[in-house]
């Protein structure tokens, strides 16, 4: 009896190492079958083509790590990590600042409707210039270019989030008596955090990109400029590893957003499966 058991149970064990063994290399499968799809054409059009503009996965790689795993991480990498984090988060506080007593506020947000509707139609690269003449050339005139672009969709949608309020949450609230920072606190930010992380994720991929605009116009260093000094110099396969840099930044930063998000919103996850009925 006792060796049927062990024997049943030895079964069941190496039964759902391999159903874990093979969901996960189901999930493995899934990440990567594209990227790796996509590489292989790739690899194929280089090959193909002859063209000296297009270089091969392989090359690109050696030169990655030849180019980016030295000195100039340090000298480029990290202060344009720097750069766009605290333009983002500027941009963040400025937005969720602005953006709450917008959205308490109807007259608040009549008056100031026109004046920010202007300034969200004019593109962040334009001002370039301006903040070149104002600021001066040096971390903070680039700071300033990711503030002017990011911080709009964290406004927007803050504003939104604070409008949307649930009407019957914000009766008891007053019933209640919960009222100044603590009702900001427990009702308005909480209700509205999960607009808010939808403008902080828009404005995650913008300031990326005005980050790279802002080093090509005006920095002698940072990635936006090392990628623009490549082209200049036809450092092809170097232009190439400095844009599969970016790319990989933004994966790291989105997924480290994401993962930060879900901790912060495992309240909202957990009640909208409750209002499912899961």
């Amino acid at each position: 009896m006792s060796a049927n058991g062990n024997a049943d149970g030895s079964v069941k064990a190496t039964a759902t190492a391999g159903t874990a063994a093979r969901t996960g290399a189901a999930a493995a499968g899934r990440v990567l079958g594209l990227p790796a799809v996509l590489i292989a054409l790739w690899w194929w059009a280089a090959a193909s083509s002859g063209s000296f503009f297009l270089t091969d996965p392989g090359t690109i790689a050696a030169t990655f790590a030849e180019v980016w795993v030295s000195e100039r991480f340090f000298t480029d990498v990290l202060p344009s990590v720097g750069l766009l984090l605290t333009g983002y988060a500027l941009a963040a506080v400025l937005g969720i600042g602005l953006g709450v007593p917008l959205g308490l506020s109807t007259r608040l947000r009549a008056a100031a409707e026109p004046v920010l509707e202007f300034l969200r139609a004019v593109p962040p690269p334009v001002l370039v210039p301006l903040l070149m003449l104002l600021v001066g050339l040096d971390g903070s005139m680039r700071a300033a270019v990711v503030v002017s672009g990011c911080v709009w969709p964290v406004l927007l949608n803050t504003v939104e989030g604070v409008r949307a309020v649930d009407p019957v949450l914000a009766d008891t609230c007053r019933v209640y008596g919960v009222r100044g920072r603590r009702r900001l606190g427990v009702l308005v930010l909480r209700s509205a955090s999960p607009q808010i992380a939808a403008g902080l994720r828009q404005a995650l991929s913008i300031a990326i990109i005005l980050m790279v605009i802002s080093e090509m116009f005006a920095s002698s260093s940072g990635l936006g400029y090392a990628v623009v000094q490549f082209q200049r110099s036809f450092a092809i396969p170097e232009m190439w590893s400095g844009i599969v840099l970016l790319g990989l930044l933004g994966v790291v930063l989105s997924a480290v957003f994401a993962r930060a998000e879900r901790h912060a919103l495992a309240w909202h996850r957990g009640l909208r499966a409750a209002s499912r009925g899961e």
